[in-house]
């Protein structure tokens, strides 16, 4: 009896032991399912928490890109377009000028260009010289020099570029900043009420006006220049070579030479004697009248007495010289 009984008490001590192993388990597992679903909450609030800062952070990123684009675009110069003018001076020598510039106008009109003004004459030994002034667009300056280089034996060449993007510049400032001050003065004139004022604006406005005018010229020609290259080309023919002559004289030669020199040396005695014949005649003249006058003032010489002892034998005594008043007497 006694036995059945402590095995009775075993059996039923043993169960409540089981049940609350079974407990505990079951306790476990459920705790453990808690704390995975508490896990994969977090973990996607944490995703979603985190996937606004990668947005924000992405979309911050980008801003200072999209900034520092920006301040690279500011900081970059602006490229201003290069204005030159572009002038050029050819002297090309050629065999048939009227040939080479009915070429050198095909060219430039095929280039776009137009042909100014043309002078054409001719040296002393008859050859014939042409001068002409050419206006080539600048894109096609360079081509159009070389096409003219080779059209013949090049003299000379002399090219200039002059870089004028800074006057263009300004004069383009200077002409919207006119331009302004022109549309103020015209707003006031319209607002005015006083007749002095008026008259005063008027002025204002017809000086302004004028200073306006005066840089749309300047830019006009500015573009004029630049748009268009000058090329001025000078053709001349080539001089003919002249046959080598013989220079050893001959006989004809040297009498030839002789005559000619004859001949010249007569020319120039005869032009001295034509020279100085007029005073040798005024000379001789004044000469005979000084004679004339000299014996007219000279006085008689008087007689020698015969001596009074003289013979038979002695020589005979010359009659008197009488002066030529004696004779008029």
């Amino acid at each position: 009896m006694q036995t059945r009984g402590s095995g009775t008490t075993r059996h039923r001590s043993a169960r409540p032991v089981q049940l609350l192993s079974a407990l505990c388990l079951a306790a476990a597992l459920a705790l453990t399912g808690c704390t995975g679903a508490a896990d994969g909450g977090s973990s996607s609030s944490d995703a979603k928490g985190a996937a606004p800062g990668a947005n924000e952070a992405g979309a911050g990123a980008a801003d200072s890109d999209a900034g520092s684009g920006k301040k690279e675009q500011a900081a970059a110069p602006t490229r201003l377009t290069a204005h030159i003018i572009h002038t050029a001076s050819l002297t090309v020598q050629v065999k048939d000028v009227p040939k080479s510039l009915d070429e050198a106008r095909t060219v430039v009109e095929n280039a776009g260009g137009m042909v100014g003004n043309e002078t054409t004459d001719r040296d002393s030994e008859g050859r014939e010289r042409s001068r002409v002034v050419l206006r080539v667009p600048s894109d096609k300056y360079e081509e159009v020099l070389t096409e003219l280089e080779g059209s013949g034996k090049l003299i000379d060449r002399r090219a200039k570029a002059e870089d004028v993007t800074e006057q263009v510049v300004d004069v383009e400032s200077r002409i919207k900043s006119q331009r302004a001050s022109v549309v103020r003065i015209r707003e006031l004139m319209d607002q005015a009420t006083k007749l002095s004022d008026v008259v005063t604006l008027e002025g204002e406005l017809s000086t302004r006006q004028a200073d306006l005018e005066s840089l749309l010229a300047q830019q006009t020609s500015l573009k004029d220049r630049t748009s268009l290259a000058t090329i001025t080309l000078s053709l001349s023919e080539t001089p003919v070579k002249k046959v080598a002559k013989d220079d050893d004289p001959g006989f004809a030669d040297a009498l030839g030479g002789g005559w000619d020199a004859f001949v010249t040396m007569f020319r120039w005695i005869a032009l001295a004697l034509g020279a100085v014949l007029p005073f040798l005649v005024g000379a001789a003249l004044l000469l005979f009248l000084w004679v004339r006058f000299l014996r007219g003032r000279t006085p008689a010489r008087p007689v020698a007495a015969a001596p009074s002892g003289a013979g038979t034998g002695s020589l005979p005594v010359a009659p008197p010289l009488r002066a030529e008043g004696d004779d008029k007497d």
